[in-house]
């Protein structure tokens, strides 16, 4: 029996948008659905750079109804954040905080691994090196240089994989020497990497945060407008007390929660099958809990992820097909989906007062 057009509608009504998690007709992400015979042809809005799930339940529905071929054609507009005319990157759609109030949790890792991610599902993206007593981006992307500049004016930031980076590695002369600045001078050179920096127009500009609820995040808060921040922590207890931290302050100022990540959340050695919680369980899920915000994802202890960060190669990049760099993807995959879901509810949303000035805890301004 061939598919009609009420069929096609029918079966589309089905399929839900990962988003916005309601179906696809009626947020109006589905035009010019063609009926030729027994084949399909239509146009999908998709906001996020991964389209392989969706496209696939899209085609299901409509075999399911009726169709021999099907023909997806896409139109991908990523949703932005809130961009005001004193944005320092107006050209950056997203900007999303990698934080965690623990050091040592593997939040460089992360970062590396989910810009590669976004970048190997077709996304322009950057990453910014915020730790600036401890900046990681030169060594685990294998890059050093120095940032040169066509117009004497703004830093172009290197590149590879094509990613766009900037550290305060990039500009000190000696790897192992100590970056010793007070707080004032961490605020201006975070803002001077996200104002002087020629970041191009990008689709995320991920920002590896150092440990704490200190400067650069208070920075942040004030004089940015983020999509919103992924919180990295580690199972065991010890860890999970300072993440409660970083997300109190990040719900007192405002920075939406996009999910957590559990990193080093399991072990599977050589032979076996048995899954290892070397740092316990659960971890994750109650700082998610805490935070409202879903766990979208548990990262396990391969020796890989850590060999090949030293060699200046994340693992998503050096062995994408792997067990952990599918696990980064699909981290990516989420954080894409939640990312687009902000982006899309904050239109005519509440605003957040950034002035610094005597409103303290930045209140929520209507």
């Amino acid at each position: 029996m061939a598919i009609t057009f009420d069929a096609a509608v029918a079966a589309l009504r089905k399929v839900v948008a990962p988003d916005m998690e309601r179906p696809l007709t009626e947020i109006d992400r589905v035009h010019d659905l063609e009926i030729v015979g027994d084949d399909v042809s239509l146009e999908v809005v998709a906001t996020s750079p991964f389209k392989a799930q969706l496209g696939a339940a899209v085609e299901q529905a409509l075999r399911g109804a009726g169709a021999r071929e099907v023909k997806i054609t896409w139109d991908l507009q990523i949703p932005s954040r809130d961009i005001q005319e004193d944005d320092p990157s107006p050209g950056v759609k997203n900007i999303v905080l990698v934080m965690s109030g623990k050091g040592g949790v593997g939040k460089s890792t992360v970062a590396a691994n989910l810009t590669l991610a976004l970048n190997r599902a077709g996304a322009k993206v950057g990453l910014l090196d915020a730790d600036m007593y401890g900046p990681s981006v030169p060594t685990m992307f294998g890059v050093m240089g120095r940032p040169t500049s066509a117009d004497g004016q703004r830093f172009l930031p290197l590149e590879r994989f094509g990613v766009k980076l900037m550290s305060i590695g990039f500009l000190i002369e000696d790897a192992r020497s100590a970056v010793v600045w007070r707080g004032p001078m961490l605020q201006n050179a975070l803002l001077q990497f996200m104002r002087d920096v020629d970041w191009g127009q990008l689709d995320y500009l991920i920002l590896d945060l150092p440990p704490g609820t200190g400067d650069i995040a208070l920075t942040i808060s004030q004089k940015l407008r983020t999509t919103g921040a992924v919180i990295v922590t580690t199972p065991q207890e010890v860890a999970l007390q300072d993440v409660y931290k970083s997300v109190s302050m990040a719900q007192k100022v405002g920075i939406p929660l996009l999910g957590v990540v559990e990193n080093e959340s399991y072990f599977i050695c050589d032979g076996c099958t048995k899954r290892h919680e070397l740092f316990g369980s659960g971890g994750g899920q109650r700082i998610a809990e805490f935070a409202a915000a879903p766990l979208i994802g548990q990262i396990p202890i391969v020796p890989a992820i850590r060999e090949w960060g030293d060699a200046g190669t994340p693992i998503v990049q050096a062995a994408p097909d792997s067990e952990a760099a599918k696990a980064f993807l699909s981290v990516a995959e989420r954080l894409a989906d939640r990312a687009s879901a902000q982006g899309l509810s904050s239109e005519g949303g509440p605003r957040i007062d950034r002035s610094g000035g005597v409103n303290r805890h930045l209140p929520i301004m209507r």
